[in-house]
């Protein structure tokens, strides 16, 4: 690992829950609201991270990122840069549409969603290896241009999926045995461009 000074800490946190999410409806680029349990979990990270110092906010611009950081605003003036880069894998047509629903209607499609082929993408969406190459080129980015420094960013579950990978270096088509709660905190480093995971899945913050 590089010299301390090259270091840059990452606190990465998934919006806040939505009805969506609960309701098991696939959101992707669609701008969907946090429900009443996400603006709760949103004010509990807020309380969680007043205290924390950062030198630089950047957020996915979807709503339910906007919405789960804007607690924490109120308490504190941060600098945050809205960052299309950081929004969720689009899901093209996929978009709308619950896991049932689409094993009726594309049963060979949500096959190939399910085995995680990295070159798979529902039409008009990004495929898993595209995702995965976009998210970590724009979070090397972010951490070159604030080496040294903390950041927080606030995203959605797919991109910090990416980010655990790459920390660990599983594949893409490994299962997932990690958890990705909404408003739960991750920490990790960026040294050299190599990403380093620090820690995961923090919830003691969040209300039962």
């Amino acid at each position: 690992m590089d010299g301390l000074d090259e270091v840059t800490r990452l606190v990465c946190v998934r919006h806040g829950q939505t009805d969506w999410n609960a309701q098991g409806r696939i959101q992707g680029q669609l701008d969907i609201d946090l429900n009443t349990q996400g603006h709760a979990q949103a004010q509990a990270l807020a309380a969680a991270l007043q205290d924390e110092d950062f030198d630089q906010v950047v957020c996915s611009d979807l709503q339910r990122c906007r919405q789960t950081l804007a607690p924490l605003l109120t308490r504190r003036a941060l600098p945050v840069r809205w960052h299309a880069g950081l929004r969720e894998r689009s899901f093209g047509d996929f978009q709308g549409h619950t896991w049932i629903e689409l094993g009726e209607r594309e049963p060979e499609a949500l096959q190939r969603w399910k085995a995680r082929d990295p070159e798979f993408a529902a039409p008009g969406g990004e495929s898993l290896q595209v995702f995965s190459a976009r998210v970590l080129a724009v979070v090397r980015e972010l951490a070159a241009a604030h080496a040294g420094q903390a950041l927080l960013l606030v995203t959605h579950g797919g991109v910090l999926d990416c980010l655990y990978r790459a920390a660990l270096g599983l594949d893409l088509q490994a299962a997932r045995s990690w958890r990705l709660g909404n408003a739960a905190i991750n920490r990790l480093m960026v040294s050299g461009g190599r990403l380093h995971l620090v820690g995961w899945a923090d919830e003691a913050h969040l209300p039962a």
